[in-house]
């Protein structure tokens, strides 16, 4: 177990899965403590309806959540050199990741996270894939940074 940086950035593919999952377990599990935020390499989806639900289970509200991407997080005035860590949940955002901040002194970790999305034919088998990747999610933030 590390400690624990005072700001992390997660990101995947379209921030709107993974990555919300990831910022919405971490909050819950460490509080404010941490400023914890998420991106997609793309902002072409809205949140998925399935990290939705599995993660009210756990008392984790992604319904408010705005998909966004490197460019629109960099727009809006946050840097990504103001992260102590970036963490990519998909090889596509490693890529980025690594690409972005190529000139500054911060740790980018690739968590090969399950990607859900298309995973099972009926809702519950679905909801199952997304619960295992919600899970795998918290157990990764667990052995990281303790509970």
């Amino acid at each position: 177990m590390t400690s624990r940086p005072q700001s992390i950035l997660f990101c995947c593919d379209h921030n709107a899965v993974r990555s919300p999952m990831a910022e919405g377990v971490m909050k819950k599990l460490f509080g404010t403590e941490t400023y914890v935020q998420s991106v997609g390499v793309m902002n072409d989806l809205e949140i998925d309806g399935f990290a939705i639900a599995v993660c009210s289970e756990i008392g984790v509200e992604l319904s408010r959540h705005r998909s966004r991407s490197f460019e629109e997080m960099e727009e809006h005035g946050e840097a990504l050199s103001g992260f102590d860590v970036i963490v990519t949940l998909s090889p596509a955002s490693q890529r980025r990741a690594l690409e972005l901040t190529r000139y500054y002194h911060l740790s980018v970790e690739y968590w090969p996270i399950l990607d859900p999305t298309g995973i099972g034919e009926t809702r519950e088998q679905k909801l199952n894939a997304y619960r295992q990747t919600r899970d795998q999610l918290a157990d990764k933030l667990r052995e990281k940074w303790g509970d």
